[in-house]
């Protein structure tokens, strides 16, 4: 029973969130005929199919997705949401291996990843850089978001990716949270540390080839 009422209890909220997606696509088709809000219009259809990426990837397993790809969208979701928020300048970097994919569905690593860029956003108020790395090596596959920032306390290190967990009391500690039971999920692990070159954090992401 408890099975079966956990099933229902996702089940319900999927087609319920799917219910408030479709009202708010259809919303956001009046306010894109006019052209003086085709920018916002713009902003919020890919918030909008972002989220609905999010919840297809809780009914959803399994998959392959491009890396460039993925990069490229949740780019564009840092980018809508620094805007909105007013938030500091951020310079992306790029060093992507070509052609390279990833096991699991693109809503899911999406989350993933932004969770990590708005993670580095957000420690450096006066802005910065963040660079993301991708690469497949004789173990599998690398992917690396580092920042500028002030680096993490040694103090918080081995708290970081426990739930609730937060040096901030605006956010609820559960973005790394669910960056790590994400990439577990996939059979990968996630480590952080700070950079030895220069001040600032670093997130590696280690995952098996692509089955």
């Amino acid at each position: 029973m408890p099975d079966r009422l956990a099933n229902l209890t996702l089940a319900g909220v999927v087609h319920d969130l799917n219910n408030v997606f479709e009202t708010l696509f259809e919303a956001n088709d009046i306010l894109k005929a006019d052209p003086k809000h085709a920018k916002l219009s713009a902003t919020i259809s890919r918030t909008l199919k972002h989220g609905a990426r999010i919840v297809k990837s809780l009914e959803t397993q399994g998959g392959r997705t491009d890396v460039d790809r993925l990069i490229e969208q949740v780019e564009a979701l840092l980018t809508d949401y620094l805007v909105s928020s007013r938030g500091p300048t951020i310079e992306l970097v790029k060093e992507l291996e070509a052609e390279l994919q990833i096991d699991g569905n693109r809503g899911a690593w999406e989350r993933v990843l932004l969770n990590l860029f708005l993670n580095a956003a957000r420690m450096m108020p006066q802005g910065g850089t963040i660079t993301v790395t991708a690469r497949s090596t004789s173990a599998g596959i690398e992917i690396q978001v580092s920042d500028t920032g002030p680096g993490i306390p040694a103090r918080v290190l081995p708290s970081l990716f426990e739930p609730g967990f937060t040096t901030t009391p605006k956010h609820k500690g559960l973005g790394l949270h669910i960056v790590r039971s994400i990439v577990e999920s996939e059979g990968g692990q996630v480590t952080a540390a700070n950079r030895e070159d220069r001040s600032g954090a670093c997130f590696l992401i280690s995952l098996p080839l692509p089955a």
